[in-house]
């Protein structure tokens, strides 16, 4: 079904040049509003709000992206084409989303969900200027990526990385919904800080969301990549993910907090990759109930170390069978998921401490993560 836009009309008025008809005798003529109830008015306009994405607009921009993608064949279940029709089908696409400069010389900051498998890249700013862009990296499980175009002197925006967000203080999303707005000044959509630290895992393309900030401010399709930012108009945070049914906002979005996306940006620049080949050498599963009675186990959380490689940094950390892991580096750990989460963002070379509980008796190991392979 076509859908149309439309202003709203009103009755035309008059011809400028038409005799304008008297007032009534007896009636009270209308001034215009004194100058100086309008300065207050159009002062009063202005607010913080206001103020931050007049800051924020200029560095925000919109990507396109011409890429590949893989065409689902119809006759997939039919045994007589799949025997025929066994190579894959592509065809080449188009799709927006949004980004924002994080320097003066051309870095800028989107989701890895809008570039991958990108043939080409442009970047389009509010003032209708266009630049292709090139792809220094990106990391799928965090969902960042970072591009690079050639221009000098532009207009960035900074991150807050020395202040956690707080829940219920106002923050602003800027982007572009849905591809609508190719070279224009972002939408923007104002919210609250709905909650921090929240984890989540994408079952369909394995991402990894983890302590990401929750926001009721309408983020969309094509918001991805786009700043949230605070009062000040500085990014706390990158839109990344929506939970909805549609597509559209249903007030639930969730962004890369920026602590966790300068880091992870700042390796993409010097590496072009973020290296996750750490490796612990431990064998571990979760605490279930039937474990937990096993061992005399007050809770039923935590990981149970069931073996460890010869010869691992978990064999040299003093790790034991039956160890049952509580904490990573302070941080509660009630299932694999929480494992995971806490680990992934470390190196090889990193320490790290783990509370555990052997024989009844909590203490402390320390582990320095190895390379894989």
């Amino acid at each position: 079904m076509a859908t149309s836009t439309g202003g709203c009309e009103g009755n035309a008025l008059p011809d400028s040049s038409a005799a304008a008809p008297s007032a009534p005798s007896g009636a009270q003529t209308v001034s215009s509003v004194p100058a100086a109830a309008d300065t207050t008015i159009e002062a009063s306009r202005q607010n913080a709000v206001t103020q931050a994405v007049e800051a924020a607009t200029p560095a925000v921009v919109s990507i396109g992206v011409r890429k590949v993608q893989r065409v689902r064949d119809p006759f997939a279940n039919d045994p007589f084409f799949r025997y025929f029709m066994q190579r894959p089908q592509y065809r080449e696409a188009r799709s927006m989303g949004s980004g924002f400069v994080m320097s003066p010389n051309g870095y800028i900051v989107t989701n890895e969900h809008v570039v991958n498998n990108a043939r080409d890249i442009e970047v389009y700013f509010p003032d209708g200027e266009t630049y292709p862009a090139e792809l220094v990296g990106s990391d799928r499980l965090t969902d960042l990526a970072l591009l690079k175009i050639d221009a000098e002197d532009l207009a960035h925006l900074t991150f807050d990385t020395d202040s956690d967000p707080i829940p219920g203080e106002w923050v602003i999303a800027l982007g572009n919904p849905f591809g609508l707005f190719e070279a224009a000044e972002p939408s923007v959509t104002v919210g609250v800080v709905s909650a921090t630290n929240r984890n989540l895992q994408s079952q369909r393309d394995g991402r990894l969301y983890r302590n990401m900030i929750q926001t009721d401010a309408a983020i969309n399709r094509g918001n991805s990549g786009g700043p949230l930012v605070n009062a000040l108009g500085e990014v706390i945070g990158v839109n990344t993910a929506i939970y909805s049914d549609s597509g559209g906002s249903v007030g639930i979005g969730f962004a890369v907090p920026s602590a966790r996306a300068v880091e992870i940006l700042e390796g993409l620049r010097t590496n072009g990759s973020v290296d996750r080949s750490h490796y612990t050498g431990l064998d571990v599963v979760e605490v279930t109930e039937r474990i937990a009675r096993a061992l005399g186990l007050s809770e039923v959380r935590g990981l149970i170390v069931r073996d460890t490689d010869p010869g691992s940094p978990a064999g040299a950390a003093g790790f034991q069978p039956y160890d049952v892991i509580l904490e990573v580096e302070g941080t509660r750990v009630n299932s694999r998921d929480d494992y995971v989460a806490r680990i992934f963002d470390f190196r090889p070379g990193d320490e790290l401490r783990f509370t555990i509980e052997r024989d009844g008796t909590r203490r402390t190991l320390t582990l320095t993560l190895g390379r894989r392979g």
